[in-house]
């Protein structure tokens, strides 16, 4: 099979990937083989690339927001068929023995393994994967390359909404406008919420003001209105201070990302008293993914895409690092 290899971390625009010709994968007794027809390009790929994420092992095919059919299922197998259409997203394998899995908060695994890092990923033409952790996609989803995107941007954003507290027709703010926040913000108007959107980028904020969004300004501007909830998907730690500060009493700030740069100091009383919160968000579980693919076919969320071929991956990150896609997120179309 072909696929682009990670050797060694570097810039995105120096193109550090190569096209390699690979040894078909085969699967384990309790895992699937997925010829994929289209895998998303995350930021969270770009921070392995470029070195933000220590490697866990090189050379590795990164991408995990991966879409195909099952080609060949293991011996134990008994929850797919070949056939069958089915994502591939973060999570690769979770202990499931440890206090937290046992305890249903999975995405705190102490053991997990996760797609495009720990084992090969989705920049590929096919990809295993434990029949466990892929996931069935619902009908009446779009095509493979639009559906990518919902498979880390989607579940992650969604996550995050939970994670800020957010309640039907209360206010929340959006730090932020990529791929996950353009997901995020369509599911928040589904539910009622009143959305604002801080971008530096005037098309982003075009974007967002075209799905509902109340209010959308660049960064140093403060929504209209105090804020019952927020979210942080910037990687960039000096966007926290304007958010909690747009904070209303007793709000909460979701930061979803896995890499933030520096976090500055924070002013006690203008950014943290009066009961406002700070969490964090890590990984997903397995119900989060089911419940977000559903909720992505009965509300027919939008995914914004531009794709590219798969040999040219190395152009998508770099242009996704360049802040240059022409859409929300890029998609690499396979096969």
């Amino acid at each position: 099979m072909r696929a682009m290899v990670l050797e060694r971390q570097a810039p995105a625009a120096s193109r550090p990937l190569g096209w390699q010709e690979l040894e078909d994968p085969r699967p384990a007794d309790d895992e699937v083989l997925v010829r994929l027809g289209a895998c998303g390009v995350c930021r969270t790929d770009l921070h392995l690339v470029e070195g933000d994420l220590p490697p866990h092992r090189l050379p590795v095919v990164p991408g995990h927001q991966a879409v195909g059919r099952v080609e060949a299922v293991g011996a134990a197998v008994r929850r797919f068929r070949p056939g069958d259409r089915v994502g591939v997203a973060w999570v690769h394998r979770l202990c499931l023995g440890c206090e937290p899995c046992i305890e249903g908060r999975e995405n705190l695994c102490e053991h997990p393994t996760f797609t495009g890092w720990d084992v090969d990923g989705g920049y590929a033409e096919k990809i295993v994967v434990p029949a466990a952790f892929a996931h069935p996609l619902p009908a009446g989803l779009g095509d493979d390359a639009h559906v990518a995107p919902l498979l880390c941007a989607g579940i992650i954003g969604y996550r995050a909404l939970k994670r800020s507290g957010l309640r039907p027709g209360s206010r929340i703010g959006l730090w932020g406008f990529g791929a996950s926040a353009h997901l995020a913000l369509q599911i928040a108007r589904a539910w009622g919420a009143e959305v604002f959107v801080v971008t530096r980028s005037e098309a982003a904020q075009q974007r967002a003001r075209r799905l509902g969004a109340a209010w959308a300004g660049g960064p140093g501007e403060r929504p209209p209105r105090p804020l019952a909830h927020a979210i942080s998907f910037a990687p960039a730690g000096s966007v926290l201070p304007e958010a909690l500060a747009a904070l209303d009493r007793g709000g909460t700030l979701a930061i979803a990302g896995i890499h933030l740069d520096r976090v500055p100091e924070l002013d006690y009383e203008e950014h943290l008293f009066y009961e406002k919160s700070i969490c964090s968000v890590t990984a997903n579980t397995r119900r989060d993914a089911r419940e977000l693919l559903a909720l992505a076919a009965r509300l027919r969320l939008e995914t914004d895409i531009e794709t590219f071929p798969l040999e040219q991956a190395n152009e998508a990150l770099a242009r996704l690092a360049a802040d240059q896609l022409g859409a929300q997120a890029a998609v690499l179309t396979i096969g």
